[in-house]
């Protein structure tokens, strides 16, 4: 049986609306046999929260099975000085980390989502107090450097942008925490003690799952939900290995092709 990495937001599901059939595959995942985890670049909610509401929509999952950019950073950043630009929200997960406001040793940015009392994470002060910091010697993290989002409404700006600003203003290069770097995939595998290259990476973003778990010698899928678009598919660069319409047709997908994993 394979090792599954999948991705939440646009294979799961948008804005909390579950993807049709998303539920009824995890639960035929696990009967076949196949170990799961659930990696995902949100920065807006607590792993305890993320869990829940995965919960909510039906697909069961233990809260350590679920891999968070926040956890990452705990990791990364512990015991240093931090100024996060980040949701109030994910400090539960940033354990281990001085936040502070001035006098950084790191400067970290992550996400924030369209409810107007988070934008303010994003706001000029913000954003100018976070460049004073490197402009003092402070090093540039961020959480993930997403483009943009697929929500209900459509689609939303994400915080890359904010991650390319302060690189330029500062003339400086973060580091990534998050999908598609090679140090959260390599977290992912080694809590399923997985190889690479018996584990399928399941997502909806060519850049962050796919081209992500390629460049880490995985497989990886794409499903035409969530951030999926077609036109994007013909011009890139990265090729899925597969790619099917939803996770729902998932395992399905691997019953019939047993002998790739």
């Amino acid at each position: 049986m394979a090792a599954i990495l999948l991705d939440i937001e646009g294979v799961l599901h948008v804005s909390w609306r579950e993807i049709a059939g998303a539920r009824v595959a995890v639960q035929r995942l696990r009967a076949d046999g196949h170990r799961l985890r659930f990696v995902t670049n949100n920065t807006t909610r607590p792993r305890r929260e993320l869990a829940l509401e995965l919960r909510r929509l039906g697909i069961e999952l233990e809260e350590d099975e679920l891999q968070t950019t926040p956890l990452a950073a705990a990791r990364a950043l512990k015991g240093q000085r931090v100024l996060a630009l980040t949701m109030p929200r994910i400090i539960d997960d940033l354990k281990g980390i001085e936040l502070v406001g001035e006098s950084a040793d790191a400067v970290l940015i992550g996400g924030a989502d369209e409810t107007a009392v988070t934008n303010q994470v994003f706001s000029y002060m913000n954003l100018a107090r976070g460049f004073a910091e490197l402009e003092a010697g402070a090093s540039l993290y961020c959480l993930h450097r997403n483009r943009w989002w697929q929500t209900a409404r459509g689609p939303l700006l994400d915080a890359g942008a904010f991650v390319a600003g302060l690189e330029y203003a500062a003339q400086t290069e973060a580091t990534l925490l998050g999908k598609p770097s090679l140090v959260y995939f390599e977290a992912a595998l080694d809590a399923l003690d997985a190889d690479p290259e018996r584990t399928w990476m399941v997502g909806d973003d060519l850049e962050a799952d796919i081209a992500g778990a390629q460049a880490f010698g995985m497989k990886a899928i794409l499903v035409r939900t969530g951030k999926f678009r077609d036109a994007e598919l013909d011009g890139s660069a990265t090729v899925p290995d597969v790619v099917i319409d939803s996770v729902a047709d998932l395992p399905e997908w691997l019953e019939d092709h047993e002998d790739w994993h």
